[in-house]
C-alpha cells in the first residue's frame, strides 16, 4: 500500500553546467517531473507512494524508472510505450541564476496517458492523491487526470494539488489559467508560488492566502516565496516561515521537494489539514523550506534531496517564524 500516489510526468531535465564562448550550454541530464520529485521528497522522509505516469520505451524511459524505483517509489503504475518517446525538458539560466524552460514533448510520453490505462488500484489503497498542471495541458492525460482526481474524491482520498505553471507548455496562458482553478476547485492541500499567484488574481502572496482559505476553501494554502521562505496558513492562522541562508546552485526540483517534504511532516502529525494549530503548521513548513533550500546546493531534482538529519540540524537554526493572524 502506497499512502500517497501522485499522477503526471516523468521526464529527463537537462541542467546547464556550463557555456561556451558563443553561447551555447553543455548540459547534464538529470530525473524530473514534479509528481516524482514530490513522491521521492515523501520517500526519503519515510512515506510510502507510488507513481501513475507513461515514459517512452527508450534509453530514457527506463533509467527513470530504474530511478523512481531506487527512490523506493511503487512503479507499478508506470507504462513504458514503444509509440512515443520520453520527455525531455532543457533548463537554461540567466546571469542572474533565473531558469528558462524549453520542452522536447509534441507529443511526449506523459502526455499519452488514458483512463483506461491509470491503476485506479493505487488510488483505492491510498491517502493522498496528488497531481499538478503539466498533466492537464493536452489529452489524453488530461481527461486520465480529471476522471482520475474524481475517482479519488469519491473514495474520500485527501487531494494535493501544485499547479508548477510552465507557459511554454500550454497552447495559452488562459487556458492554463482555467486548468489551474479547476485544480484549486478541488484541492485539499495546495502548493503554490507567489509567481503563480501573481499569475492568477495579481495580488501579494498575503492578499493571496486569504482569498484561497477564504473564497476557495482550501484546508492548508502553502505559498512558496523562493529564497524568503513560504507563507503557510488555514483558518486557525498564516505563519510567515523564512528559508534558511545557504549557497544555491540549481533551484530544479526545490519547489517539488518543498511541497514533498511538507506533505511528509503533515501525514507525520496524523492530523487533518485544517486541525493544525500555528505551531504544528510552522513546524511543516520549517522542515520543508529547509529541505527544499538544501536541495539546491546540488543539481538536479531527486538526486539532491537532503537526508532527514541534516534537514533538522540546519532547521534548528533558521530564523524565528512570524504570524501573520
Amino acid at each position: 500500500m502506497s499512502e500517497v500516489v501522485a499522477l503526471g510526468e516523468l521526464l529527463i531535465d537537462f541542467a546547464t553546467q556550463n557555456t561556451d564562448e558563443t553561447g551555447y550550454p553543455t548540459m547534464k541530464a538529470n530525473p524530473g517531473g514534479a509528481p516524482a520529485n514530490f513522491l521521492a521528497a515523501l520517500s526519503k522522509y519515510g512515506i510510502s507512494t507510488g507513481f501513475i505516469g507513461k515514459v517512452g520505451a527508450d534509453t530514457f524511459g527506463r533509467l527513470l524508472i530504474e530511478t523512481v524505483k531506487s527512490a523506493h517509489i511503487d512503479i507499478r503504475g508506470i507504462i513504458a510505450d514503444p509509440d512515443y518517446f520520453t520527455t525531455l525538458a532543457f533548463v537554461t539560466f540567466d546571469e542572474q541564476g533565473e531558469r528558462s524552460f524549453s520542452f522536447a514533448r509534441k507529443p511526449g510520453a506523459d502526455t499519452q496517458l488514458s483512463w483506461e490505462e491509470v491503476d485506479t488500484g493505487l488510488i483505492d489503497n491510498c491517502r493522498v492523491f496528488h497531481f499538478g498542471t503539466l498533466s492537464l495541458t493536452d489529452d489524453p492525460v488530461r481527461t486520465a487526470t480529471q476522471k482520475a482526481v474524481k475517482y479519488a474524491k469519491k473514495s474520500a482520498k485527501l487531494i494535493s494539488f501544485d499547479p508548477n505553471l510552465r507557459p511554454p507548455l500550454w497552447d495559452s496562458l488562459e487556458a492554463a489559467r482555467e486548468q489551474i482553478l479547476w485544480g484549486l476547485r478541488q484541492a485539499d492541500v495546495l502548493k503554490i508560488s507567489d509567481e503563480e499567484v501573481e499569475f492568477l488574481w495579481r495580488e501579494s502572496p498575503e492578499q493571496g492566502m486569504v482569498h484561497l482559505l477564504d473564497e476557495w476553501d482550501i484546508s492548508l494554502a502553502m505559498i512558496t516565496l523562493g529564497p524568503k521562505g513560504c507563507l503557510i496558513g488555514n483558518q486557525n492562522g498564516t505563519v510567515l516561515v523564512p528559508s534558511p541562508k545557504v549557497t544555491t546552485v540549481d533551484t530544479t526540483g526545490a519547489g517539488d521537494i518543498f511541497g514533498g517534504s511538507a506533505m511528509s511532516r503533515l501525514l507525520q502529525t496524523g492530523k487533518a489539514p485544517k486541525q493544525l494549530t500555528v505551531g504544528e503548521m510552522e513546524k511543516i513548513a520549517g522542515f520543508a523550506v529547509t529541505a527544499a533550500s538544501l536541495s539546491t546546493q546540488q543539481f538536479g531534482g531527486i538526486p539532491s534531496i537532503p537526508k532527514e538529519e541534516n534537514v533538522f540540524a540546519l532547521a534548528d537554526r533558521r530564523e524565528p517564524r512570524s504570524c501573520l493572524k
